[in-house]
């Protein structure tokens, strides 16, 4: 590789890893317990175990599980209905209007074996919400997210750039060497660059998925205004809805629709993912991937009628599987584990490198090229 041409590979390097650094620490570090956020949430006996059931106990309908919890929150209206994967509970969100933020609504768990409430989650509080939030939006509301998302694509930058520059060393060193016997700072460059590239595919992965997870909302706008709307065109001209008919007969048209799918949330009508006239009542499959890909099913919500149902868009789909691949969340605890090694690594490949670049931060930029033709330090114009 030319002279020239490292340099350049080498300034794109050094400061796309400045720019990035401090925020994928954030990151990095606020990820790590979002990893294991079942294990935790079970462990505070949050979402885990339910009250045992009287034997010859009879479900509750959903109607009647949403009647009772209108009941206790008067003068308020159903926004949706989801249900969780690993336990037979409704999460129920209930609000004063049917526009109401979600941050002002209300947040219910109901056992559907019986119909009464039992414990969740705790709704925008506690630790795993503060990590959530300081991992998506760094706690600066939607503006935070695309800051994020522009940080993932500088740090692309930055890995791209560092495996080009190691590259034409990787020749001169056996892969894995760290040479013990040099000096302190040579140690530790050897360290930054075994780490770093062993971790390459999954910094790749873990960076590509956290971009496209930051533009979840501007997908969710374009889905709402370009495919749900298509599916609701039959009903541009129809009246106003007069009521809510049953939400157990709009379930069971759905799942004559889908057959070997599960409704996993129900989006009432007027609601953001809902139509004037419609529940939207997204479907999943029952495998580890089919379960992420959410098929939206319309239903009239007065008659129970089925008005469309299809598979979402291709990229609106892959946002699905990129979310769970973003935090390791489809092969158990072992691919949690897994992820949680390389998220370590992440921290040691960004620690070092603002260790060294500390250490030669003034060193001219011909010097370490010299260096770096040498052999004397291996990607030492990264640093």
């Amino acid at each position: 590789m030319r002279r020239g041409t490292i340099r350049a590979w080498y300034l794109v390097h050094k400061w796309t890893s400045l720019v990035c650094t401090l925020s994928l620490l954030v990151l990095c570090l606020s990820g790590l317990p979002l990893i294991f956020r079942a294990e935790i949430d079970a462990a505070m006996g949050r979402g885990g175990q339910l009250p045992p059931v009287a034997e010859g106990t009879v479900a509750p309908t959903l109607d009647r599980i949403v009647a009772g919890v209108l009941a206790g929150r008067p003068g308020e209206v159903v926004q949706s209905v989801s249900f969780e994967e690993d336990r037979p509970v409704a999460d129920i969100v209930t609000a004063p209007r049917l526009d109401t933020p979600y941050d002002d609504a209300h947040l219910h768990y109901i056992d559907l074996r019986s119909g009464r409430p039992v414990a969740g989650p705790p709704k925008d509080t506690g630790f795993l919400w503060a990590m959530e939030e300081l991992h998506i939006r760094l706690f600066l509301g939607q503006n935070g997210t695309y800051f994020v998302g522009v940080m993932g694509l500088v740090f692309l930058a930055a890995l791209v750039s560092g495996v080009v520059v190691y590259m034409p060393f990787m020749r001169k060193l056996d892969y894995g060497t760290v040479r013990l016997g040099r000096s302190t700072r040579l140690k530790w460059l050897d360290l930054h660059n075994v780490i770093g590239v062993s971790a390459t595919a999954w910094l790749a992965v873990v960076g590509v998925t956290g971009v496209f997870n930051t533009l979840d909302v501007p997908l969710a706008n374009q889905f709402r205004t370009g495919q749900l709307a298509e599916m609701q065109a039959p009903y541009a001209h129809a009246p106003p809805l007069k009521r809510l008919g049953s939400l157990d007969a709009a379930v069971a048209t759905a799942r004559r629709a889908s057959p070997g799918m599960e409704p996993a949330t129900i989006a009432y009508p007027g609601t953001f993912f809902g139509t004037p006239h419609h529940y939207n009542i997204f479907m999943r499959g029952a495998s580890p991937v089919t379960e992420r890909l959410l098929k939206p099913t319309l239903v009239d919500a007065e008659t129970a009628e089925l008005t469309d149902t299809r598979d979402m868009d291709l990229h609106i789909r892959a946002l699905f599987l990129s979310r769970p691949l973003h935090y390791g969340d489809y092969g158990g605890l072992f691919l949690k584990l897994v992820w949680a090694g390389f998220d370590l690594m992440a921290i040691a490949v960004l620690l070092s490198g603002l260790y060294l670049w500390l250490g030669r931060w003034r060193a001219p930029v011909e010097k370490r090229l010299d260096e770096l033709e040498s052999g004397a330090a291996v990607e030492e114009a990264a640093q």
